[in-house]
């Protein structure tokens, strides 16, 4: 057995070489470059203690190029001439008060959420009476503009439950949709 680790010796010490100067020379090509001796250069802003970019500080103390709220210089002024104000009406009869109809929670409507109550009311649509007075015509105008939601008007029969909330009958629309909660 000395004889074959005698023969081995050599070659185990030529691959501890390569193996020192493989290392060697990928820490020497990772080694960033710095130059000895070129401390008169100027350091780039990007370098540790270095002073902020002469062009961006330029920027910064530089006058604004438009000043907010100030109006341009016109070379030739042109006077503005203010209207004359309108005469007062002859008539001081207070002006009517548009009424607007009684806004009810839709979402008390079994199928109808938050989103469907926003669509309805982007279409005018507030109360359960609205709802209760639909026919088909209206159902079929109405029901292509709620989008995704398209047919839950007929399924969940939104108008037979406006007319039971309409009418206060708590148990008939409990026996027939369930508790509103």
């Amino acid at each position: 057995m000395s004889g074959s680790i005698t023969a081995a010796i050599p070659f185990i010490l030529i691959g501890l070489v390569l193996l020192v100067v493989a290392v060697w020379l990928i820490l020497r090509l990772n080694k960033s470059t710095t130059v000895v001796g070129d401390e008169a250069a100027p350091k780039d802003v990007l370098d540790e203690g270095a002073a902020p970019a002469a062009r961006n500080q330029a920027l910064i103390d530089a006058a604004p190029a438009v000043v907010p709220n100030t109006p341009a210089p016109v070379a030739n002024p042109v006077p503005v001439v203010e209207p004359a104000p309108e005469p007062p009406a002859v008539e001081d009869a207070p002006k009517p008060v548009p009424t607007v109809a009684p806004s009810d929670d839709l979402r008390q409507i079994k199928g109808v959420g938050p989103k469907l109550v926003t669509m309805l009311h982007e279409q005018g649509v507030t109360s359960f009476a609205q709802i209760a007075a639909w026919t088909e015509s209206d159902i079929a105008e109405i029901d292509p503009k709620l989008g995704r939601f398209s047919g839950r008007i007929e399924r969940d029969q939104w108008v037979e439950q406006a007319k039971l909330l309409i009418s206060g009958d708590k148990s008939a629309f409990s026996e027939k949709f369930g508790n509103n909660s």
